[in-house]
């Protein structure tokens, strides 16, 4: 992306342009010593004057009221608040009225800020006072006295706290009265501006001593230039967080770009659009751009024949693709469609704001769209990617913590989609998106991580931990063998890639990074474990193993040892377990395989897989009432054991007698009241409990003998 930019011929000025503000993506207001409001239309090239301010207003700053608050446009958002050097700000409408000025301050007004709900004004002036107004401009409240102006001004995301300049420091203060204030010393000369991203929540600062500066919310310094020539004398967020500008003395800079070239012939393919170009994305062979009226979907195929559609606004602040569809976000709604041009849905969620969402807070998949709550960062909303409706029963993911990331993976059927996230204490968590039982099933998989991607073709996920670049080959191992998830990660470290590196995709084996300086850094994984997803999706498990042995890595059996576990191929499982020299558990799948009927093979599959309510419940609906309670007996859960075995008045001495066993070896006496209850009167006789339970398998065999066709199609729903 390149800046472009003209010169008129005669100025529409008269004087310096003091401030300006964007309307739309082709519309903006400017403010000059002229005392003239000017209004600019990109698309037609017009300039019309809006209204002539009297003579002893002379404009410092503009910020128009924010739009579509709740999903809504109000009134109000048809205006905005102009600051002047008389100590005073002004409400003034889209048309040009003066609804009311304010004396605010002693001295000129440099600043003024509506918080991100239209509740809140926030303006700062010379006299060093942070004062906070009602919509209306009432005043509420002094948040703060300086001794020295203060300059600029934001609002934090969340809008209950504000940061402001002071000479060399930048102050976050809260909202509430006893809350703590967070102060460092930002540049090392005056700070003249600052922005607050409430998409990324980075901040931007910039001063006399000629740097423009990144931090976090926490103080922490991400990002600082080279000093220029000048002092930066501005600097601001494009909504989304992606890019910014820096202002300086004849300078004005753009932190990113991108372009569209053919790695493969090296051809250049030079596009042109009718306006101008908001944003693209280039994924799964399709070309996504967005201008201020229309979309344009390319293939790769064929640059000169695009499918184009108008837009509702053309204020376009997210493009998202995956395989089948990508996603439009603007400041209307989030709407999905299909790389033909046909919407597809649509979907809302209470309180939706479209403006704070980025590629880190939405993810789409073929089959599911993610979207994290802003108003409750613990929320994660999920929905049928075609329909639009919530997914299942409706209920949103919620976690403990507040989430700043998240990721869908991209292949597979629906029911095993899985979604990653991180959350503030930087750990790492995996879930499915589909609810099974009351719970959601939130596992940890990582910690100190702080960006995330998945990969495009198979179900493998890379991440920076901290200071080191991580792999999960198969991160669905944790739902299958916890203990064999470490020994399918590929690490490296990751000090080369500098302070605060972003995954920017993960494209087949090569992964791209981008460090804070702007490079891009490629690093390339091995093409073997991508091979392997590919074979196990295809159940083709003898050419796994061959793959295996070809490629002789401990990383790629312990992979395959867990894809075969979660696809109940237990033969397959046996060689890979014995290849990496877990021998406890090629005894135990050996044990499984004797097992008489499929029903408990399959439940002990589920045994080894740590899933022990669900192999219950499948031992409970096939009718096999003892092999039920040895489960229970087997991992000490002797509660369950003996509930089961009275609710289904059989195996009580059995429960009994294993409990008394227990405590013998132990050398304690019983003390739990219903253990002691039943066994009143009941004598444990073991000649008695090995007979019944030696019946009890040989009626298991009779009956997995007599009706096996019966048996395999319980095993296939399941």
């Amino acid at each position: 992306m390149r800046l472009k930019t003209s010169h008129l011929k005669e100025p529409k000025h008269k004087e310096l342009v003091s401030c300006v503000g964007w309307t739309t993506a082709d519309e903006l207001y400017s403010c000059s010593d002229d005392h003239h409001i000017m209004k600019w239309n990109l698309l037609t090239c017009e300039t019309t004057q809006v209204v002539k301010l009297p003579n002893d207003i002379y404009p410092i700053d503009l910020h128009w009221f924010p739009k579509n608050i709740g999903g809504k446009k109000q009134s109000q958002a048809e205006s905005f608040v102009l600051t002047s050097s008389d100590g005073k700000f002004h409400l003034i409408s889209k048309i040009g009225r003066v609804e009311k000025s304010v004396e605010a301050h002693c001295g000129a007004v440099l600043a003024g800020r509506w918080n991100y709900e239209g509740t809140a004004l926030v303006t700062v002036g010379e006299d060093g006072q942070i004062k906070i107004w009602s919509k209306s401009g009432m005043l509420r409240s002094t948040l703060a006295q300086q001794g020295t102006p203060v300059y600029s001004v934001a609002w934090g995301p969340d809008s209950e706290k504000v940061l402001y300049t002071s000479g060399k420091q930048l102050i976050i203060k809260p909202l509430q009265p006893n809350a703590k204030v967070l102060q460092w010393k930002a540049h090392d000369g005056v700070i003249l501006k600052l922005d607050w991203n409430s998409v990324n929540d980075l901040i931007l600062s910039a001063g006399e001593d000629c740097k423009y500066k990144v931090w976090d919310s926490y103080g922490r310094l991400l990002y600082s230039s080279q000093p220029h020539d000048y002092p930066i004398t501005s600097v601001a967020w494009a909504p989304d967080g992606e890019l910014f500008a820096v202002g300086s003395f004849h300078t004005l800079r753009l932190c990113d770009k991108t372009g569209v070239r053919n790695v493969i012939n090296d051809a250049v393919d030079l596009l042109e659009f009718r306006d101008r170009v908001i944003k693209a994305c280039l994924n799964y062979g399709h070309l996504v751009v967005s201008t201020s009226l229309q979309c344009y979907v390319f293939s790769t195929k064929n640059w000169n024949t695009p499918l184009i559609f108008d837009l509702k606004e053309g204020t376009v602040s997210l493009i998202l693709q995956a395989e089948r569809h990508f996603l439009l976000i603007d400041g209307g709604g989030i709407y999905l469609y299909s790389y033909e041009g046909r919407l597809i849905s649509s979907p809302k969620y209470p309180g939706m704001r479209t403006d704070v969402l980025n590629a880190q807070t939405v993810s789409l998949s073929n089959d599911t769209l993610a979207i994290k709550d802003k108003a409750d960062e613990k929320v994660i909303y999920l929905f049928e990617a075609l329909s639009g409706k919530p997914l299942g029963d409706g209920k949103p993911l919620i976690h403990k913590t507040e989430i700043t990331e998240i990721a869908l993976d991209q292949k597979g059927i629906t029911n095993e989609r899985k979604i990653v996230f991180i959350d503030k204490n930087r750990d790492l968590y995996i879930t499915s998106v589909k609810r099974f039982g009351k719970e959601q099933k939130i596992i940890k998989i990582g910690a100190m991580a702080h960006t995330l991607a998945w990969n495009d073709t198979s179900n493998i996920l890379c991440g920076l931990q901290d200071a080191r670049f991580t792999v999960w080959y198969y991160p669905n191992t944790v739902y299958v063998d916890k203990d064999l998830l470490p020994k399918t990660l590929y690490e490296k470290d990751a000090s080369e890639f500098s302070k605060n590196p972003q995954i920017v995709c993960f494209v087949g084996n090569q992964v791209t990074i981008r460090r804070a300086d702007g490079s891009l850094i490629h690093l390339n994984i091995s093409p073997y474990p991508a091979i392997l997803h590919e074979y196990v999706s295809s159940s083709k498990w003898e050419d796994a193993v061959r793959l295996c042995r070809f490629v002789k890595d401990q990383t790629m059996w312990a992979c395959l040892a867990a894809m075969a576990v979660a696809n109940k191929d237990m033969t397959t499982a046996e060689i890979a377990y014995a290849s990496i020299g877990d021998i406890d558990k090629v005894q135990y799948i050996n044990s499984i395989k004797e097992l008489p009927s499929k029903e408990s093979r399959m439940a002990h599959i589920l045994l080894f897989s740590g899933n022990i309510q669900d192999a219950e419940m499948l031992l409970l609906q096939a009718g096999l009432i003892y092999q039920a309670i040895q489960v229970n007996i087997n991992l000490y859960n002797w509660d369950r054991a003996l509930e089961l075995a009275v609710k289904h008045k059989t195996h009580v001495d059995t429960v009994l007698g294993y409990r008394q066993k227990f405590l013998e070896d132990f050398g304690k006496k019983e003390t739990n009241k219903r253990f002691l209850q039943y066994a009143e009167g009941l004598e444990v006789d073991w000649d008695k409990i090995k007979a019944k339970i030696e019946m009890e398998i040989a009626k298991e065999r009779e009956r997995a003998a007599a009706t096996p066709a019966v048996r395999a199609s319980v095993t296939v729903q399941r």
